[in-house]
């Protein structure tokens, strides 16, 4: 994603398409740093954990994400396999150059990547190492708790912000 990131940001600010200075690109580009994190929490939330109504559903909610939560030690679940990732990440970018044009998109798809690295980076780290930093201990008690006592719950996985917004740190549920 190195190269994809650098080519976004670089024609933010230095080709035809450039429509904002330096400090303009890094407020877009913050912006879909928070849309990334927003997005984050509800696919967690409202897709990863998808109440299924048919045997069908269950089994794609299972192989999805329920894998994770039975096998959270698995390394080879913890992130998304590439080629999904690629085809999410082109459709996420035509959707947002639908929405912002093509000067806007650039800035902000940069900022929405860098959130979906962090995202993937922080839940494999919080998995597989124990994070020295007050930061990195928060993340992985935060998400720690949502496995293992509080799955109806702290559905951020990079940041609790919008379980602070939407009241969602502390829905306990029975783990099953």
């Amino acid at each position: 994603w190195g190269p994809v990131l650098g080519l976004l940001l670089w024609r933010s600010v230095s080709s035809e398409y450039a429509a904002l200075p330096v400090i303009g690109v890094l407020a877009v580009v913050s912006l879909g740093l928070l849309v990334w994190s927003f997005t984050e929490y509800v696919l967690h939330r409202f897709v990863f954990h998808f109440v299924p109504k048919a045997s069908w559903q269950e089994r794609l909610i299972f192989l999805i994400h329920g894998i994770h939560h039975e096998q959270p030690q698995d390394a080879t679940r913890l992130v998304m396999p590439p080629a999904a990732a690629l085809i999410l990440a082109v459709l996420f970018y035509l959707g947002f150059r639908l929405i912002l044009g093509v000067q806007w998109v650039m800035p902000f798809f940069a900022g929405f990547l860098v959130g979906y690295l962090c995202y993937d980076y922080i839940h494999y780290g919080i998995h597989h190492f124990r994070p020295k930093g007050v930061v990195g201990r928060y993340l992985k008690d935060h998400h720690m708790k949502h496995h293992f006592m509080m799955h109806g719950a702290r559905w951020g996985v990079s940041s609790p912000l919008w379980d602070y917004i939407f009241g969602t740190m502390n829905e306990r549920v029975p783990v099953k």
